[in-house]
């Protein structure tokens, strides 16, 4: 009885060893996986393109040469720079003693419009606007101290237009004085004026200054 055991254990370690041999072997089966070294043999292949992309940086360089051509519309800005610096002349029909109010609703229709009140300048050739006339009572220091600043709508004689500095928007007012006057001072109001004239005054007084056309 008692040898039977004895056989019946050794039967049990080796079937128990069986089947952790069968792994093993399945192990030194997926040794050759790692045999995919074919592939070092395709390393070759990338430096076959290699010598292809030289060829297409020469194609680049033939379309670097257009590159010189913006250079044509480089001059085209300087055409509207001639332009600018002649102003352009507005006529506002008048008589004498209304060009003043046309005078003055034309800076409300600059100012509503988006000029700053230190871009006009606006002349007078007969009675003084009220605005110049009640600065120049606390003296012409102080009036042309705010001429200078710039800060405000400056309202001066035409008389005076030498002595005023350039505007980008200069309104002259006919409302009066020599024909002589007026026709010494528009054209200088017209140097002042850096984009804009407006003249409010007599049609064919005007354009007998400036010529027909205005």
């Amino acid at each position: 009885m008692p040898l039977t055991p004895a056989i019946e254990e050794p039967q049990i370690h080796e079937s128990a060893q069986g089947p952790r041999v069968t792994p093993a072997a399945s192990r030194t089966a997926q040794t050759p996986r790692p045999v995919p070294g074919p592939r070092p043999a395709a390393v070759p292949r990338p430096g076959r393109p290699g010598p292809a992309r030289p060829a297409p940086p020469a194609q680049r360089a033939p379309q670097a040469t257009p590159g010189p051509v913006p250079a044509a519309p480089a001059a085209a800005p300087t055409a509207p720079s001639v332009s600018a610096a002649v102003p352009q002349i507005q006529l506002i029909p008048a008589s004498a003693e209304g060009a003043l109010d046309a005078a003055e609703e034309a800076v409300d229709l600059l100012l509503d419009t988006g000029r700053a009140p230190g871009d006009i300048l606006v002349l007078t050739t007969g009675d003084p606007h009220p605005w110049a006339a009640h600065e120049l009572s606390f003296g012409e220091a102080a009036y042309w101290a705010l001429h200078d600043a710039g800060d405000d709508v400056f309202y001066a004689d035409a008389a005076q237009v030498q002595r005023a500095a350039g505007r980008p928007v200069v309104v002259f007012a006919v409302n009066g004085g020599a024909v002589e006057s007026v026709a010494g001072a528009l054209p200088v109001a017209l140097t002042r004026a850096g984009a804009l004239l407006i003249v409010c005054g007599d049609a064919q007084q005007i354009n007998s200054v400036l010529g027909a056309g205005v």
